[in-house]
């Protein structure tokens, strides 16, 4: 009785800061929003017994990856005129998406295709139980190369990403080169002049 109050609790607080996360006006709030959301995900998956993944959803998402965020939001000046302006201009062609996401949603995890008689509830584990060595074994045995896919495709991805960040000089900026930083001399770089010490002017102090 206990999980299930806890599941409605935490499963509402997720909802309701998914549709703030649309609804806010304000991007800082959009993205501590976020930040409540992806807590009570974590919430939701320490119930079923999936430690491992609710703690590397708050180290990874809310400790880093959503402080990112925060960070750019909040130094990026955001015209909040023109992002209404543009929302209003597409709002059939969101609204139309909406209800297409909704309905797939709602067919998914419909009675139909989702629920007790299609997904039994898990058996409660013994306090031994790991669940990063079941994760593991999963990974690296049934899902060996999906696994393998998605780590080659996000190396794709991080490769393309430097090059499109690298290619070309554009006018205005610098660039750095560590293998000419690295072997710099201090005699390259200063310069030491003598010259002879000179006498205040008398009249200019005294004026």
């Amino acid at each position: 009785m206990a999980t299930q109050v806890l599941f409605y609790i935490f499963a509402s607080i997720c909802v309701i800061s998914a549709l703030m996360v649309i609804t806010s006006r304000n991007p800082v709030q959009a993205v501590l929003s976020l930040v409540s959301c992806f807590v009570a995900a974590a919430a939701l998956w320490l119930l079923i017994e999936a430690e491992f993944l609710a703690l590397v959803l708050i180290v990874v998402y809310v400790g880093a990856v959503m402080v990112l965020f925060l960070f750019v939001v909040m130094m990026l000046d955001i015209d909040i005129a023109e992002i209404k302006a543009s929302f209003v201009r597409y709002w059939p062609v969101a609204a139309v998406a909406g209800l297409g996401i909704i309905a797939v949603l709602v067919w998914a995890v419909g009675p139909g295709h989702f629920g007790p008689n299609y997904f039994p509830a898990p058996q409660p584990h013994s306090a031994d139980y790991s669940n990063i060595q079941e994760l593991g074994m999963s990974l690296f045995t049934n899902y060996l190369y999906p696994f393998e896919l998605a780590a080659v495709i996000l190396l794709a991805a991080m490769v393309a990403a430097i090059t499109l960040t690298f290619r070309g000089h554009r006018s205005g900026t610098k660039s750095q080169i560590p293998s000419k930083q690295v072997a710099v001399k201090a005699q390259d770089r200063l310069r030491i002049i003598k010259m002879p010490a000179e006498k205040p002017n008398q009249q200019g102090d005294q004026s």
